[in-house]
């Protein structure tokens, strides 16, 4: 079903579109997605170096974005697939095609932080584990 995907660099972003993604990709399957419209493109606007998406027709199905530093580290965030599209390879084609734009604006490193149960995900997408360190401020 990928070849019928397309993948579209720095879309114009509806935030309720990207809401809506997320909250069926972190939906319990039991439970009704509640959707709480977050100002997506203007976050992106003022802090991503790219963003990616993935569209079945018009359809959002995925989606990844990259912060940075305005120098050479950019942190991937927010990588989501709708669960109708998952096992399909669109999230790696998504880190993919994002690390390629990050790339291309000059950054040298592409950091990514995730839950133990990501980990062949991530490390299929290429990244190797490093040591961090984590504050919860709230």
């Amino acid at each position: 079903m990928q070849s019928q995907l397309e993948y579209r660099v720095g879309f114009s972003v509806d935030d309720r579109v990207l809401s809506e993604l997320h909250a069926r990709a972190f939906a319990y399957p039991a439970d009704p997605p509640p959707v709480t419209v977050q100002p997506w493109a203007s976050r992106l606007q003022r802090h991503s170096v790219a963003w990616v998406g993935a569209f079945a027709a018009d359809d959002l199905i995925g989606f990844v974005h990259a912060c940075w530093d305005g120098g050479l580290h950019a942190f991937l965030l927010d990588t989501v697939v709708d669960p109708r599209h998952r096992g399909q390879r669109v999230g790696s084609e998504l880190v993919s095609r994002l690390a390629d734009q990050v790339k291309g604006a000059g950054c040298e490193w592409l950091h990514v932080d995730y839950l133990p149960h990501l980990d062949s995900f991530y490390r299929a997408c290429g990244f190797r584990p490093t040591h961090a360190g984590l504050i919860q401020l709230v």
